[in-house]
């Protein structure tokens, strides 16, 4: 799924009262904002039922250029990881496999 398609499945739900395609989109991106800026602050944003984004460590590594097959050293850097929550892992034990 897509942002755009995000967007028109929020203005499909009647319960969300939202009326026109720009609100939805609005609201796609207060939500995305919202998890960015608890990212930057906490390093972390739970939502009960969905999951929970934390900001991980990557350790400095080896690696290799894949065009020249040089070894190369890869920096330590930080990345975003997600784990899911309980009710959105039995909606994917049910949902059917990406062909």
């Amino acid at each position: 799924m897509h942002k755009q398609e995000l967007v028109d499945v929020i203005l499909s739900n009647k319960d969300a009262g939202i009326e026109s395609k720009a609100a939805a989109e609005r609201a796609v991106n207060a939500v995305i904002d919202g998890i960015t800026a608890g990212i930057k602050k906490d390093g972390t944003v739970q939502l009960m039922g969905f999951g929970t984004f934390t900001v991980k460590s990557r350790a400095a590594r080896k690696g290799r250029n894949p065009q020249t097959g040089e070894a190369i050293k890869i920096k330590a850097s930080k990345t975003v990881g997600f784990k899911p929550g309980t009710a959105l892992k039995s909606v994917a034990m049910k949902a059917r496999p990406k062909k």
